[in-house]
């Protein structure tokens, strides 16, 4: 008889864990009550996704195979992706992480596919997208003697709808936008996200083909296709596109690429259709109306006595493979044709994380080729493992329906449960759950500073991390307070050569060293592997275009980069840039920053702007150098907005004095509102601040100033929920105090 729910006890939750799971998992009423425990949550998934046993066998004992799935979650050696953990068991019942939909060349089909993406949002999945069908810019339409708008102006449509809907109440939509290399607006589909204003609810990657990869590498034309007819319609330089790519991908991390022939190499059913997108991290392709249900097993879990503990991964390998066949069963889909196409195909999508941690375990560092070497056997076991569990469920259940015709029956090879198995995705959220690194990421920091909910500061420390200081007598507060503030122990000498060579950051290795980790995993891995790789701001464009070619060498189906501070909105992951203590930070300031001397005359302009509080005169002077002060008037005299915007001026005026550019300072004031805004569209003054930083815009454009998008991107600061550390991962930001993710 299966006991109580209210009686199961979980060991091992970290405070992050708590955290999360009572923030985005629990299920609550509506005051917002907590109404389950995380062993209740558990209980609820585990009873969930056995029960689907029944319907191949009315015998079943679903109560064993529920407490089997419970023990292996709250071990913390498997975990499903998180609209399982959310939904399973409650009403939505929407179980799946990413889905495809087409985006046809007709204004029935874009806005079904607006509709359908609304639906899937709503449920709490992500959406991927190929607009490579739509007809060009100003291409002819028919139907109407018109010209078409091109798929960039109905990428900003789906961007409108996803940015009004709050998935599910806990996660909001995430979309990917992939667009052929060979479509004739490919260009401005590079420069899409130049201005980081736009296109917020998107990643985007270009799909390379092996045609325009190969003459990137003997620097010659290619042509592009106009999807209306198919046709030629001109040609275009590869390398100077490939160079464009690179260029823009340093700048701000977008677009990545995708190599979308390998895609379809690896296309298990291309009797069915073509893979055009992906979901929005880049790991699953998916064909039009297919979902994946994903789950990932921890690694660290899986080290006993110094090995590789091979017989119990084992275990947990086909126990995991039965649990996400079973997800199919018991997922609530958003749409009928998404039902019919993932029974269709059935895939699923095993993945890791906890890689750092299973390498720390064993004393291997993460940037040697013993790792690289080890990630290959680890993946190779874990696809060959469950692609036996699903040969195994298919003697029992039966293949996947497409299985006549796919690549396993054109081989000869046994009838499949799953048209694929593997999938490395990024863990975010659920690797915080399970105290666990994240996907086959390199730790993103040894120790760091949380601020909790009563403002008091603590210092996090990698358990791993902390055991070892503690057995080999190193251990201190100060210490670990003197890492957090480093972010990293590369340069700490007391720490011995031999740990700091395991506790590596993802900052702290090469390029080189992330996209041979990234290879090696994808070498056996059914779909994709997402991962980020990092590079510090010092990289030149030419160190982003060797990544990228090496990507394409080693076998990667696609990459996404990430330049240190590139991204005006960045959240930097460690005190060392970002928490720094004010006294600290202020010592260095006073080392680096020389006051520049007033001149007795100087040049001025002076802007008038209008703000909810009258007009509001802004004079900004400059000397040889450049810009130097900035003066307010207020056109009603005395008052608060007086005075703010005066000790506005004299702060601005002194950055500039220290050398703070003037980017940096529209960046901190654009965008601040007040009670009182004024004026509409590209007029709107949102306050006195905003005000100032826009005026500062004008004199730089009207100087001659190249800012575009420099000046004009928002600070986002920490993480929007609580204020803590965000990394960049699989092209997402995720933050590893509360789990807060920008990607669905």
């Amino acid at each position: 008889m299966k006991k109580a729910a209210s009686k199961d006890t979980i060991s091992g939750l970290s405070k992050n864990a708590l955290t999360v799971l009572e923030k985005r998992y629990l299920r609550r009423d509506t005051q917002g009550k907590t109404l389950e425990t995380p062993a209740d949550m558990f209980r609820r998934v585990a009873d969930t996704i056995a029960a689907p046993d029944r319907k191949f066998d009315k015998k079943a004992d679903t109560s064993a195979l529920s407490d089997k799935f419970y023990q292996m979650m709250t071990n913390f050696e498997f975990l499903p992706n998180s609209p399982t953990l959310m939904n399973a068991g409650r009403e939505l019942g929407q179980l799946s992480a990413c889905f495809v939909l087409p985006v046809g060349d007709s204004m029935e089909e874009i806005f079904d596919a607006v509709k359908f993406t609304a639906l899937i949002h709503k449920s709490g999945g992500g959406t991927g997208f190929s607009f490579s069908r739509l007809r060009p810019a100003n291409d002819v339409v028919s139907s109407t003697t018109g010209i078409s708008s091109g798929p960039l102006s109905f990428m900003r449509v789906f961007d409108v709808a996803t940015e009004t809907i709050k998935q599910g109440g806990t996660r909001r939509g995430a979309n990917m936008g992939i667009l052929r290399v060979d479509h004739p607006d490919i260009m401005n589909f590079i420069m899409c996200k130049a201005d980081q204003k736009h296109l917020n609810n998107f990643n985007i990657s270009v799909g390379l083909t092996e045609k325009f990869m190969q003459a990137v590498e003997r620097d010659d034309e290619y042509e592009l296709h106009n999807p209306r007819d198919g046709k030629p319609c001109g040609t275009l330089n590869a390398r100077k596109v490939f160079q464009r790519i690179v260029k823009q991908a340093w700048e701000n991390g977008e677009p990545g690429i995708i190599f979308l022939d390998r895609l379809n190499r690896d296309n298990p059913t291309p009797h069915v259709g073509e893979i055009e997108a992906t979901n929005p991290c880049g790991e699953q392709p998916l064909l039009p109306y297919e979902s994946c249900n994903l789950g990932s097993i921890n690694l660290g879990k899986f080290v006993k006595n110094g090995t590789v503990d091979w017989t119990k991964l084992k275990e947990i390998i086909h126990n995991a493979v039965h649990f996400l066949d079973n997800v199919i069963e018991a997922n609530n889909y958003p749409l009928q044709q998404i039902h019919d196409m993932t029974h269709a195909n059935r895939k699923i999508g095993l993945g890791v994380m906890g890689w750092a941690d299973m390498l720390i375990a064993l004393g291997i560092p993460y940037s040697s080729d013993e790792a690289v070497k080890l990630g290959k056997k680890v993946m190779k076991f874990i696809n060959d493992e469950g692609h036996l569990a699903s040969q195994e469920l298919a003697k029992q259940r039966g293949s996947f329906p497409n299985f006549k015709g796919s690549i396993f029956d054109k081989k000869g090879a046994a009838p499949m449960r799953n048209a694929t198995v593997s999938t490395i995705a990024p863990t975010g959220t659920i690797s915080i759950i399970a105290n666990a690194s994240s996907g086959v990421e390199p730790l993103f920091a040894v120790s760091y500073i949380r601020t909790v909910m009563d403002k008091n500061v603590m210092i996090e420390v990698n358990p791993h991390f902390e055991q070892i200081a503690k057995e080999r007598g190193f251990y201190s507060e100060e210490l670990m307070k003197r890492i957090a503030e480093h972010g990293t122990v590369a340069d700490i000498t007391e720490i011995p050569e031999d740990v700091r060579n395991i506790f590596v950051t993802a900052h702290d290795i090469t390029p080189n060293d992330h996209i041979q980790m990234q290879s090696a995993f994808q070498l056996y891995t059914d779909n994709a592997v997402s991962k980020t790789v990092n590079f510090p701001n010092s990289a030149t464009i030419e160190d982003v275009e060797k990544a990228y070619m090496l990507a394409y060498q080693t076998g990667c189906k696609g990459v996404t980069i990430y330049r240190d501070g590139s991204r005006d909105e960045q959240v930097l992951s460690t005190a060392k840039k970002a928490e720094v203590p004010l006294e600290s930070a202020l010592v260095e300031e006073e080392k680096t920053a020389i006051k520049r001397e007033r001149p007795k005359a100087l040049r001025g302009w002076t802007y008038q702007m209008q703000t909810g509080c009258g007009p509001l005169y802004i004079t900004v002077n400059e000397d040889k150098n450049g810009l130097f002060e900035l003066f307010t008037t207020m056109g009603k005299a005395g008052g608060c907005a007086a005075s703010q915007s005066e000790a506005i001026g004299r702060m601005v005026s002194l950055a500039w004095r220290s050398g703070v550019q003037a980017r940096q300072v529209i960046k901190q004031l654009l965008g601040i509102s007040c009670h009182c805004p004024s004026g509409f569209g590209d007029n709107r003054v949102l306050s006195c601040a905003d005000a100032v930083a826009k005026a500062i815009q004008s004199h730089l454009i009207a100087s001659g100033y190249d800012i575009n998008a420099e000046t004009a991107r928002q600070e986002r600061g920490a993480c929007p929920e609580c204020g803590g550390i965000v990394e960049h991962e699989g092209g997402c930001s995720v933050c590893h105090v509360c789990g807060y993710s920008e990607c669905a």
